[in-house]
């Protein structure tokens, strides 16, 4: 949007109000941190509606043409920075976040639709006591996105890995039962009546739930797990529904599957544990489209996640079977960690695959996949084209680290990311994912 340089800094430090976040600890607090208390290589502006303060960073169009923020940390520990921008092309901009000098993380802004619309991204990290420096550096000649503000959040405690990201957000995104009261669920009766509600609701589980079957799972529903809350025995059917969520429930010794998506869309499934079940842990298929599986760890099991059922299903899943995986653990699982049919582009981040005795990714008839900044350990297979009588899709592998592990086969072209994500470095990921991943986790 430039069409000349310029650098705005600001003589002293804006740092605005504080900001409450829902599922912080008590003692975390969030300060907010204008753009036009930055240090902007380009303008302040306010020509596009729907930012905060008195206007936004509008960077030059160039490689380094950065925002750059002073921020004070009260406390050592863990933090994140959330990141307001907006993107009104369709090109995303992909940006450093370099905390003292030192890149933690890339983020990839993607169009937002227009100027005036504005999305969040956020990254996890720790900072000590004391000032720093975080700087928004575009790597591309498109330079940065518009940049209305940081909020920079410290004291939370442990750290806590992010929120939803990936294809989840995309299509309207995914609330579940947004701010229905809670219900507290107990035995399976119980549980069978909340999920399949046609209402709104935000059901919790609590306690050790035995059942059987496939249990089927409504339109607009969070589904959250108490400390310890499991499933044993049965699965949820997400069927012809929109807008689920799951978190922080441990499933075991399922009969059929653990989690079955089919004809649904908005789906998250988060820090979940899976083990020891009969057929898949989080199988998605027959259309649906718009789903996130993140933070969940997969055990003492051999079929993990399918991505299509059918060959001869092409009609119905070409063009949908669009899911992103990222943060999961595969402890010692056999295989499919996806198997992919149709999906383009599907994409698998940051995950961390430790003895995986079979095979990681396959990509299969004709499905797209990207698998970036993911850690193989002990894992000879960790991705491939074609599996069993289905024919080869196409994968592009980047940026992955591996420790004892095979070189994976890759080949062909991926439809691009739509959204913004942060990619965590692949050699870090183990100490990431294992220090986060799977029920109990996080607090809900």
């Amino acid at each position: 949007m430039m069409k000349q340089l310029r650098l705005i800094a600001c003589a002293s430090l804006l740092t605005g109000a504080f900001v409450a976040l829902s599922g912080q600890a008590a003692q975390a607090a969030t300060v907010r941190y204008e753009a036009e208390s930055a240090q902007c290589t380009g303008t302040i502006d306010s020509d596009h509606a729907g930012f905060s303060g008195s206007g936004f960073c509008n960077g030059t169009n160039a490689v380094g043409a950065a925002a750059q923020f002073s921020v004070t940390a009260p406390v050592s520990g863990a933090a994140s920075i959330a990141i307001r921008y907006a993107n009104g092309t369709t090109t995303n901009r992909t940006t450093q976040v370099i905390v003292d000098g030192s890149t933690i993380t890339t983020l990839s802004f993607a169009g937002t639709g227009a100027w005036t619309n504005w999305a969040t991204a956020t990254v996890n990290l720790n900072l000590n006591t004391g000032n720093h420096t975080v700087r928004l550096n575009p790597t591309t000649a498109n330079g940065l996105a518009n940049i209305d503000f940081i909020d920079v959040t410290t004291g939370g405690g442990n750290p806590q890995p992010g929120g939803l990201v990936g294809w989840a957000t995309q299509g309207g995104g995914t609330t579940g039962g947004g701010g229905a009261s809670p219900t507290t669920v107990t035995s399976a009766s119980a549980l069978t009546s909340a999920l399949s509600s046609s209402s709104a609701a935000v059901i919790r589980v609590s306690g050790t739930i035995s059942c059987s079957g496939m249990l089927r799972v409504a339109s607009n529903k969070s589904v959250l797990g108490n400390a310890g809350a499991t499933i044993v025995g049965c699965g949820f059917n997400i069927s012809e529904a929109s807008n689920v969520l799951v978190r922080n429930l441990t499933f075991r010794d399922w009969g059929d599957d653990a989690i079955n998506v089919q004809y649904s869309t908005r789906v998250w499934i988060d820090h979940n544990t899976f083990s020891n079940g009969s057929d898949g842990a989080v199988d998605i298929k027959r259309s649906s489209d718009f789903a996130t599986v993140s933070w969940n760890r997969f055990f003492n099991h051999d079929k993990t996640m399918l991505l299509g059922h059918s060959d001869d299903n092409a009609g119905e899943d070409v063009g949908h079977l669009r899911v992103t995986y990222h943060h999961n653990w595969f402890d010692g699982t056999g295989q499919r960690h996806p198997r992919v049919r149709f999906g383009n582009p599907v994409h698998v981040y940051n995950n961390y695959y430790g003895g995986v005795t079979s095979y990681g990714v396959a990509s299969t008839e004709g499905a797209g996949v990207l698998v970036e900044g993911n850690y193989f350990e002990n894992t000879d297979d960790p991705y491939h084209l074609g599996e069993g009588d289905s024919g080869p899709g196409t994968l592009v592998a980047r940026n992955n680290f591996f420790v004892n592990s095979g070189s994976g086969q890759a080949g062909g072209s991926v439809a691009s990311i739509p959204y913004s994500y942060g990619l965590d470095t692949a050699s870090n990921v183990k100490s990431i994912v294992t220090g986060g991943a799977g029920a109990g986790r996080i607090s809900v």
